[in-house]
């Protein structure tokens, strides 16, 4: 052979090793890949926990939400021998089917026994005789990542109770619905209410620990009090991750399409317009007697999680976003203003009141600016320009409390 027909059986030899099929990845290998990647709350990691547990007496700060799978958390520890001294229920109840806003009273879990201790209505913060039988505090809360849905100012009160009685709080983390983005104005202090306790925007793109962590490290408690606090971190969640809920975190958010859309559609709350409580399909389409701009129509009725839903027995004319897929409104990674804008400017126009006498609107929003700006009809455009400042500093802020990969 000569050296020309070596080189050229050499290279062909080659090629042939390189064009060869792949070897097929086993089909196991492949599974137990994709299982590696399902996300894991921080309560189904329970072996990370219990140690931490064993011993002690345990109050819990739950809802409906803690669960692991199909088992509720507080049965969950009962099987394995944990002693539970009581339950703080937030919003909505230890069951989560209160209306929002309703008044929640103390009573006992009718299965096990434990006392049940509302933090909603007239008492928020738990007392120093609520937790002198406790000696270590977990908080397991499904929350959606808008600064106005009240569990998160339920972490803040837990978290100054926990600071004045020296008493540890472990969170449970769960991952953020509306995590994959930060977005809206950020609330003025001379606006702080139970819907708005901090500085940050409406979306604020953080868990329930990386926001306990801010709460902690940006001082916000009074008196500058700092809480002892733990956490189990979700596995396999960052903050580009599309999470679904196993279950509705409250009555009216029944599917991720009503997660997605509520941190823009929640503003209709302090309008005279139907955000779709009352219907079966809330924050997922808002409507108006007045509104003849629409051809859609609903009424809202009487029903549980609604009991006296706005506008009552009254057909609304308006617009419906139950044909949207879930997956599309994930891809919009910010506030919706134009809804808003549109209603303002027909109803403003025909002589029709907008906002609320009860300036709720301006506790939704943070501040009166919104509310002012959509009286002027400035343009989305430029309203949104008006957040970019404060949304830059708070985003400096977020950084430095992240647990998880960011968006950005």
């Amino acid at each position: 052979m000569t050296l020309l027909n070596f080189a050229l059986a050499a290279f062909l030899s080659l090629c042939f090793q390189n064009c060869a099929p792949a070897k097929k990845e086993p089909v196991v290998q492949k599974t137990l890949a994709a299982e590696k990647l399902k996300i894991l709350t921080g309560a189904e990691q329970v072996d990370s926990y219990l140690p931490m547990l064993r011993g002690k007496k345990i109050a819990l700060v739950v809802n409906h939400t803690a669960r692991i799978g199909e088992t509720h958390l507080v049965d969950s520890l009962l099987k394995r021998g944990i002693s539970i001294s009581k339950i703080f229920a937030p919003e909505h109840g230890f069951r989560g089917d209160a209306d929002a806003g309703e008044k929640i009273a103390d009573d006992k879990d009718p299965k096990t026994g434990i006392p049940l201790i509302s933090l909603y209505g007239k008492k928020k913060k738990p007392t120093q005789e609520d937790l002198q039988d406790a000696d270590l505090v977990v908080f397991d809360i499904q929350d959606v990542g808008a600064r106005f849905y009240t569990y998160i100012s339920t972490l803040h009160f837990i978290m100054e109770a926990c600071a004045e009685n020296k008493k540890p709080l472990l969170i449970l983390d769960r991952p953020n619905p509306n995590g994959h983005y930060v977005d809206g104005p950020v609330l003025k202090k001379d606006f702080q209410s139970f819907v708005g306790m901090h500085e940050v925007p409406v979306v604020h793109g953080m868990t329930v620990a990386e926001y306990a962590r801010m709460i902690n490290g940006e001082g916000w408690l009074k008196d500058g009090l700092s809480c002892q606090l733990d956490w189990v971190s979700c596995k396999n969640y960052d903050h580009q991750s599309a999470y679904q809920l196993p279950v509705p975190p409250s009555p009216n958010l029944p599917n991720m399409r009503a997660v997605y859309l509520y941190p823009s559609l929640c503003f209709f709350e302090g309008t005279v317009i139907s955000e779709g409580r009352g219907t079966d399909a809330p924050f997922q389409q808002f409507g108006h007697p007045g509104l003849g701009l629409y051809s859609f129509a609903f009424m809202p009725v009487s029903k549980a999680g609604a009991r006296r839903p706005k506008l009552e027995n009254q057909t609304c004319f308006g617009k419906t976003f139950t044909d949207l897929d879930e997956a599309e409104i994930f891809k919009w990674r910010s506030l919706k203003l134009e809804y808003l804008l549109e209603t303002h400017r027909f109803l403003s126009e025909s002589g029709s009141a907008f906002f609320l006498e009860n300036n709720f609107f301006d506790k939704l929003a943070g501040s009166e600016n919104l509310r002012r700006q959509i009286e002027k009809n400035m343009s989305e455009t430029t309203i949104r320009e008006s957040w970019q400042e404060d949304l830059k500093a708070f985003k400096k802020i977020r950084k430095k409390y992240l647990l998880y990969d960011d968006f950005e």
